[in-house]
C-alpha cells in the first residue's frame, strides 16, 4: 500500500511541476514558445538560451536585452560561419522581430548568452529570464533545462516531452 501511495504522490508532483514549466508567453503582439537551454558541466562559465518568437502584429518589434540572476552578464548573440570560421558576436542593437514573422533563437544561430554562470544549469530545472522588447516591454520567461548537448527541447503538439502547454501571459505591461 505504501508503494502505491508513493507512486501516486510522485506522479502528482511530477505533473504539477511539469505543467508549471511548460508554458507559452505573450506580450502585445508577440508570442514566445519553445523556451529552453542545455544543462552545463559543473565548472562551465557560460550557457545559451533559446526561444521562438512570433510577431503576429503589423509593426516590427525588437528584442533589445535579456537579464537573469543566474549569470553575471546576459547578452544577445549571433553565431555564424564567416570564411569557414565559426564566430560569435554580440547583437548590440538587439534582434529584430519583423511583423508577421517568426524569429527563432537556437543553437548555432541567434541566442541568449549567459556569461559568468553563478551555478551550473541542471537538467530538469528551469532558468528564469526577463526579455525586454522595444514595443512589447518586459516578458518574464523560464527556460526548461534539457540534457547536456541537446540539439533541441521537444515542445509543441505531439512532440512535447512532458505534457501540453499552458497559455499564460507573463508580460509586465
Amino acid at each position: 500500500m505504501k508503494l502505491r501511495t508513493s507512486i501516486a504522490a510522485a506522479t502528482a508532483l511530477t505533473l504539477a511541476s511539469l505543467s508549471a514549466t511548460a508554458a507559452d508567453y505573450t506580450a502585445g503582439d508577440l508570442s514566445l514558445s519553445k523556451t529552453w537551454t542545455r544543462a552545463t558541466p559543473p565548472k562551465a562559465r557560460a550557457g545559451g538560451g533559446f526561444v521562438e518568437i512570433v510577431n503576429s502584429g503589423s509593426q516590427d518589434d525588437r528584442l533589445i536585452s535579456a537579464t537573469s540572476d543566474v549569470a553575471k552578464n546576459v547578452e544577445l548573440h549571433e553565431m555564424a560561419v564567416t570564411d569557414g570560421v565559426m564566430k560569435m558576436r554580440e547583437m548590440e542593437d538587439g534582434i529584430e522581430i519583423p511583423a508577421g514573422e517568426t524569429v527563432t533563437l537556437k543553437p548555432g544561430g541567434l541566442h541568449i548568452m549567459f556569461m559568468g554562470l553563478n551555478q551550473p544549469f541542471e537538467e530538469g530545472t528551469t532558468v528564469p529570464v526577463v526579455l525586454t522588447f522595444e514595443k512589447a516591454g518586459d516578458v518574464e520567461i523560464e527556460l526548461d533545462v534539457a540534457k547536456m548537448g541537446a540539439k533541441s527541447m521537444k515542445h509543441g503538439h505531439g512532440d512535447h516531452d512532458h505534457g501540453s502547454h499552458d497559455h499564460k501571459n507573463h508580460s509586465k505591461n
